[in-house]
């Protein structure tokens, strides 16, 4: 068994609606020194040692994440 990480977030140039939402909120709750705020998600996969790189891959590109508006990292990671 393996814990694999998917981290998805938005393209550098796909504006990010909701991470603008938070950096507003938290100059309206009196923090103060942050410039942006940038939204994703965050996916922790548990998988048997049969699953390849190409595999996770396939499943980060056509299952969680949309590959024309966000990009992804995957590793793994000690269980």
């Amino acid at each position: 068994m393996a814990r694999v990480v998917v981290d998805v977030m938005p393209k550098p140039e796909i504006l990010d609606p909701q991470g603008q939402a938070a950096l507003g909120a938290s100059g309206r709750l009196g923090f103060t020194g942050i410039v942006e705020i940038r939204q994703g998600k965050h996916f922790e996969i548990e998988v048997d040692d049969s699953v390849d790189d190409a595999t996770l891959e396939k499943i980060a590109e056509g299952f969680l994440a949309n590959p024309v508006i966000e990009q992804w990292t995957i590793k793994r990671v000690d269980a």
